[in-house]
């Protein structure tokens, strides 16, 4: 049994992954903004505090054996501010809910940069590739990235799917989907059995 932070425990992402590590038998600290409406559970602690304050945060963190990001890039936690308040905690593994905008669709060639890409989602993919490239400088705290298909929406369970790398990853049909509780499956298992020390890997259907 593992003791997580969850950062953003209230978001869509968020919520699923701490219900997923409590299903697992972890303890799990919930920060957010706002708690309030969040049920409590048992093995569940949460804290209404603002995350992108490395001090602020910091004592939050200590304890713990991991930290998941689950905030938006584009107004959430910044990576160096995340990497500082884990580095000052002494939490030795870092876990973020990445973004598909990074992925490449060819060699050197990231979905965002391609014309088809929405512009509504620009701001928030452009961020978040920022925050995986500040990753990819940190030589202390062990990170994980984890990207997920385009369409990343709730739904069903189902413990199927398939992992990647940096390549943008479609079916035979061309769909690129993961459900946010699959998405939640192959990031707890990495939690609980890591294999994307330093890097970014992807998830799909």
């Amino acid at each position: 049994m593992s003791h997580i932070v969850v950062l953003g425990v209230t978001g869509r992402a968020g919520s699923r992954i701490a219900a997923e590590l409590l299903q697992r038998g972890h303890t799990v600290t919930g920060i957010a903004r706002k708690v309030s409406q969040v049920p409590a559970q048992p093995g569940l602690t949460l804290v209404a505090a603002d995350a992108t304050n490395a001090h602020t945060l910091a004592p939050l963190l200590k304890g713990h054996d991991a930290v998941v990001s689950s905030t938006r890039f584009a107004d959430g936690i910044t990576a160096p501010t995340l990497l500082a308040a884990a580095r000052e905690a002494g939490v030795p593994r870092v876990l973020v809910v990445g973004g598909a905008g990074s992925l490449e669709v060819a060699p050197g060639v990231a979905l965002i940069d391609t014309p088809q890409f929405p512009e509504a989602y620009k701001a928030e993919a452009g961020a978040g590739r920022v925050f995986l490239e500040a990753l990819r400088g940190e030589r202390g705290i062990d990170w994980t990235f984890l990207s997920p298909a385009a369409l990343f929406e709730p739904g069903e369970r189902t413990g199927r799917f398939r992992l990647g790398g940096d390549q943008f990853m479609a079916d035979a049909q061309g769909n690129s989907r993961i459900s946010m509780e699959d998405y939640a499956i192959a990031l707890v298992d990495e939690i609980e059995k890591p294999r994307h020390s330093r890097q970014r890997f992807a998830v799909a259907y």
